[in-house]
């Protein structure tokens, strides 16, 4: 199944063994050919024949269809048209100039290797009609290899705008299939007529619970479902286990929209061996683009349950990675085009849409949890990381001390912000975990987690109880900043 979200407005078919049989001298319709043109008429959508054929052969041809005529196709593009070429995309791209359809959104048909290749290079899905059970070429080339006339339906459904109201119970269906429900623990698994979920802590100590929509996104949105929500649960010590997800889109999302983003939660469940228990899916006007809210529980045995009211003067305070990891993924991929009026350039946008990659804070939490001394943990996420080191001083009911020469910031980072007028303290930073720990214990923490890869660097230590940030600089005290909202929704809400 293609991964990718994408709409069909037109279905373009070449004409030989898609809507006529294959390798037959006397033009006899394929089987199911007339019932499909049918069903994408009921569709509204434009249907197109790109042929080498010529166009006399053609009509001549379709005089033998039962229930369809010439009149059922918007447009017939043949080899005595202007274009020769019958390897390229020019036919393709030609064929959807002439319809006014952007050719993102036409699906090109055909039973040949060289049709995929021709509606790829153009930006058309590719569909391949292999009736005669080939492989090779044929399946590389195309999003799509199908073996009969009839599962090109199911496609073409994939890529029609859905409806207000419940996905339909035979596309969820179809989307639960692709999930593996092997968690022993899960008693009733997601499906349809399911609406609650029941699974068996009995061996269980302390159940964590979260849970956090994700709203800054349209991009990689099931990725932060899952990361976003299991980062909080690992800074307790536990390890996340079930997630239930709330998944809201905007009318007119077509079903390959919502896998998309479904597949992102399946491929992300797997990787951190997490289990999907269920959920609901609705598509609604009271949202303008997709809104995923996660709710993830996790288990702990009590004596290795991490709470911040543990923190004591003289811990030292680790900080992973860099500042605003998540703010400067979101700002690349939902603002490429203003970055690029700003005079950045298209390597450096990609660079800071990899930051994506980073946004997982469990592997230095399960490193820390493991080591002795570990007193607090704390994610870095809505208002930056001085909102967070002002959480975790709530939290942990101590002053902080934090030494703002200390603090990483990427240079790519740094370069958005001055450019935007935004402060990357304050700015959205998903993938940097804070570490509280005893003195005696942070440099053997602060090794592990360097040697495995991950930036860290102590930024400052643990006061005495109260409340608040005692900010410095080169050891003279500097102003902390604070951030009534997080940069990022002041960017894209200036008003």
């Amino acid at each position: 199944m293609k991964n990718t979200p994408f709409s069909i407005k037109a279905v373009f078919f070449d004409f030989d063994g898609t809507l006529i049989k294959p390798g037959t001298l006397d033009f006899k319709p394929n089987t199911g050919a007339e019932e499909l043109i049918l069903y994408l008429r009921s569709k509204d959508l434009r249907i197109g024949i790109i042929s080498t054929n010529r166009l006399q052969d053609i009509e001549r041809t379709i005089e033998n269809f039962e229930t369809i005529s010439l009149s059922d196709f918007d447009l017939i593009i043949s080899r005595d048209g202007p274009i020769k070429t019958k390897h390229g995309a020019d036919w393709i791209l030609l064929a959807a100039h002439n319809l006014n359809v952007d050719v993102k959104e036409v699906l090109v048909v055909g039973d040949y290797a060289f049709y995929g290749q021709a509606g790829k290079s153009a930006g058309a899905v590719t569909v391949c009609l292999d009736t005669r059970g080939e492989s090779g070429p044929s399946v590389v080339e195309s999003d799509y290899t199908i073996s009969h006339q009839e599962k090109l339906k199911k496609i073409v459904r994939m890529g029609l705008p859905l409806g207000a109201g419940k996905l339909p119970n035979d596309i969820l269906e179809e989307f639960l299939n692709q999930f593996d429900f092997d968690d022993p623990s899960v008693l009733i698994h997601p499906g349809i007529g399911e609406d609650t979920t029941a699974v068996n802590v009995a061996e269980e100590e302390v159940l964590v619970l979260k849970s956090d929509p994700i709203t800054f996104v349209t991009d990689s949105i099931g990725r932060y479902a899952v990361l976003i929500n299991a980062n909080d649960i690992a800074t307790s010590g536990a390890t996340p286990r079930w997630l239930l997800t709330t998944l809201l889109f905007p009318c007119g999302i077509t079903a390959s929209g919502i896998w998309h983003v479904m597949n992102e939660l399946k491929e992300m469940c797997h990787q951190w061996d997490i289990t999907l228990c269920g959920g609901h899916t609705e598509i609604t006007d009271a949202v303008t683009r997709p809104v995923v809210t996660g709710m993830l529980t996790g288990t702990v045995t009590k004596s290795d349950l991490i709470d911040k009211r543990n923190m004591e003067q003289g811990d030292m305070i680790l900080f992973t990675k860099a500042v605003a990891v998540e703010g400067t993924a979101i700002i690349a991929l939902e603002l490429e085009e203003r970055l690029k009026d700003l005079g950045i350039l298209e390597s450096e946008i990609e660079e800071c849409k990899l930051f994506l990659s980073s946004i997982s804070i469990l592997e230095e939490a399960k490193m820390a949890r493991c080591s002795e001394g570990v007193s607090a943990l704390h994610d870095v996420t809505e208002g930056g990381l001085a909102t967070a080191l002002e959480e975790l001083s709530s939290a942990g009911r101590h002053r902080i001390r934090i030494h703002m020469d200390r603090i990483p910031i990427f240079p790519q980072t740094k370069k958005l912000c001055r450019l935007l007028d935004i402060h990357p303290l304050g700015l959205i930073g998903s993938g940097s975990l804070l570490i509280c720990c005893r003195k005696k214990y942070y440099e053997s923490l602060k090794r592990i987690i360097y040697e495995a890869g991950i930036d860290v660097t102590c930024i400052g230590e643990v006061l005495v109880e109260g409340q608040g940030i005692d900010a410095v600089e080169q050891n003279d005290p500097v102003e902390w900043p604070h951030f009534e909202v997080d940069e990022i929704a002041r960017l894209f809400n200036p008003d």
